[in-house]
């Protein structure tokens, strides 16, 4: 007996727990406390700049749309102040394997701004960009040659440029104001910049698209010959510009129309060279990679700077508030901006040895690798097996799971299947958590 949920489409699960399981700690530990005797030889730093200029409909992250005068500048102050208290709470000795900018728009930011934004985590923090990998977000219109020359000579290895569809009307179509010749501009800046990796970042499920439009967008990427590619399903969530105005968020018309682009995207670009890492990303086969050799999201933590970013310890994961509605967004950049203490943590989830076992599993097995199997035994004196028994027997039972040597793999239609398989590794705890959070 099969147990396929209503929808492919759950969850996209790029880290666990998510944000929304988060609460306020009571007893606000201090981050030297938190740090004190974890691993800190190969940490990865995460910078995040919550500013966009323009919020499209799809978009469910936390940004502002503009910034009045000055606060960028006042942000910049507030994450050096963060950066240095962040800093003394690690070791002495504390090191990083990857760093990344994301957001919002990191490109949002002037040249001169991305300047700063590089002396803060090479001075402050103690990343060598020049020497570890560093992967930052841009979107077309702010991928102007100035801030590219900066990103370039400051040691970015890969540019990811959101662009989401080639075609002027589903760009509309997704609240997205963009016209194809900006898109292909950009792209150039970016290839004369010349960073290793160039990804592009593109959505399937769009209003009015087809699977002849789907592959339009797919060749005009390929004409870049990118190092990767994102092809992410469209969702609808709340608070978002079509998320106010959709009365079909999920639909089994949708959910069909969504795999069928999904499974023409992936043949194409398997046809054309590239290889699956996961069920989003595609990587050109021989092409240079981004990521850090020595790193296992797995097992090592993460040092979050800025208003939106998450950092986690093997013991507990910790934020500051999370928002998607324009004036709670608002808010907290305010009251971040303003604040004067960065010593302590204010939201979070605590990491029981349970829980981690679940974010090892969900961290590995949806990917293409899949599970490494002698790996999860070293680690935990189990097997996945043993640990999820009836989550994997209904993975198994719907077809999803293979095993290849010691790996416990996603089969093809299980990677179709993510957003459902990454949601059902869930504890009771966190499903209850976020079934508890409201949006705001």
């Amino acid at each position: 007996m099969t147990t396929t949920p209503e929808s492919p489409y759950q969850s996209y699960v790029y880290a666990y727990p998510h944000k929304t399981a988060y609460r306020p700690l009571p007893d606000r530990p201090s981050l030297a406390e938190l740090w004190r005797g974890e691993k800190q030889d190969a940490l990865s730093l995460y910078l995040h700049i919550p500013f966009c200029e323009v919020r499209c409909g799809f978009c469910n992250l936390f940004t502002r749309i503009g910034s009045p005068e000055g606060l960028t500048t006042a942000y910049l102050d507030a994450l050096e102040r963060q950066a240095g208290q962040v800093r003394d709470a690690l070791s002495g000795t504390a090191g990083f394997a990857l760093a990344a900018f994301g957001g919002g728009t990191p490109t949002y930011l002037t040249a001169a701004e991305l300047e700063r934004l590089c002396d803060i985590a090479e001075h402050r923090m103690g990343a060598d960009l020049r020497g570890i990998p560093l992967s930052v977000e841009a979107s077309p219109d702010t991928a102007t040659a100035d801030r590219l020359k900066v990103l370039a000579e400051r040691g970015t290895t890969r540019l990811s440029l959101g662009v989401q569809s080639f075609l002027d009307e589903e760009a509309r179509s997704a609240v997205r104001p963009q016209k194809r010749a900006a898109v292909e501009a950009a792209l150039g800046r970016v290839r004369d910049a010349g960073f290793p990796v160039l990804n592009i970042d593109l959505i399937y499920g769009i209003d009015g698209q087809t699977p002849a439009s789907w592959v339009t967008s797919l060749d005009a990427a390929l004409s870049w010959q990118p190092e990767e590619l994102y092809l992410y399903p469209l969702y609808v969530r709340p608070l978002t510009g079509l998320g106010r105005h959709a009365d079909h968020a999920t639909s089994p018309e949708w959910d069909a129309q969504r795999l069928t682009l999904y499974r023409a995207g992936r043949d194409h670009l398997l046809a054309h060279g590239y290889e699956q890492v996961s069920m989003r990303m595609f990587r050109r086969a021989g092409a240079a990679s981004a990521s850090a050799g020595e790193y296992a999201c797995q097992t090592d933590g993460m040092v979050g700077l800025g208003c939106g970013a998450r950092s986690y310890t093997s013991k507990l994961h910790y934020s500051f508030d999370y928002a998607v509605d324009a004036r709670e967004v608002r808010r907290i950049i305010d009251d971040y901006v303003a604040a004067p203490d960065f010593s302590r943590a204010e939201l979070g989830w605590e990491m029981t040895d349970e829980e981690t076992r679940r974010r090892h599993l969900v961290q590995s097995l949806l990917q293409g690798e899949g599970v490494d199997l002698t790996a999860y035994r070293e680690r935990f004196g189990s097997t996945p097996g043993q640990d999820f028994p009836s989550e994997l027997a209904g993975f198994a039972a719907n077809g999803w799971l293979a095993e290849d040597g010691d790996r416990l793999l996603l089969t093809p239609e299980g990677l179709a299947w993510s957003d459902a398989i990454g949601p059902r590794l869930f504890s009771a705890g966190v499903r209850e958590r976020m079934a508890g959070y409201a949006p705001k």
